[in-house]
């Protein structure tokens, strides 16, 4: 599992990346879903930078491989994707970010960074438990939500304060 400073800091992105990609797989096999070529793609690239990228974005790298330029082939992987919990949409951005919980029953909880745009997901069962244990009292029954909390990532804060010591 990626913890969410891990998108912050330097680390090997290509092996946490690998490793997503291959529980990825393994998620999509025991579920009986096809993972062809193009989604396997654009997982990839939704996994080769920890940011939300929007469908059109995706498209631009498909098209770019070869993958074709009409607007469905992005969106439907990325909805084959969402559909069996290898990615997540953030709707602040309206853009898509791999899920690094993949298998994992969980709540997506997004920290965007207002100034880079880079996006972790945040334990996957920290904002869920903390919910359920809001609504259960109410006995409102949770069966979906996702929280994106935006702020400053720990370079951008250091440069932020850094910029305000030279003022």
């Amino acid at each position: 599992m990626i913890e969410p400073d891990l998108a912050f800091s330097t680390h090997d992105h290509a092996h946490c990346s690998h490793d997503l990609l291959a529980r990825a797989e393994a998620v999509a096999e025991a579920q009986g879903a096809r993972f062809t070529p193009v989604r396997r793609r654009v997982l990839e690239i939704l996994l080769e930078a920890h940011r939300a990228m929007g469908a059109y974005e995706v498209l631009d790298r498909l098209a770019a491989e070869g993958y074709g330029k009409q607007p469905p082939v992005a969106y439907r992987a990325l909805e084959f994707l969402v559909e069996q919990g290898l990615a997540h949409r953030v709707r602040r951005l309206n853009a898509f970010a791999a899920c690094t919980h993949p298998g994992e029953d969980h709540a997506p909880a997004f920290l965007i960074c207002r100034v880079c745009g880079a996006v972790a997901e945040a334990p996957a069962l920290a904002p869920r438990a903390a919910l359920e244990a809001a609504a259960a009292p109410l006995g409102f029954v949770i069966e979906r939500c996702t929280i994106e909390a935006l702020g400053l990532c720990p370079t951008c804060s250091a440069a932020e304060a850094e910029a305000a010591k030279c003022t």
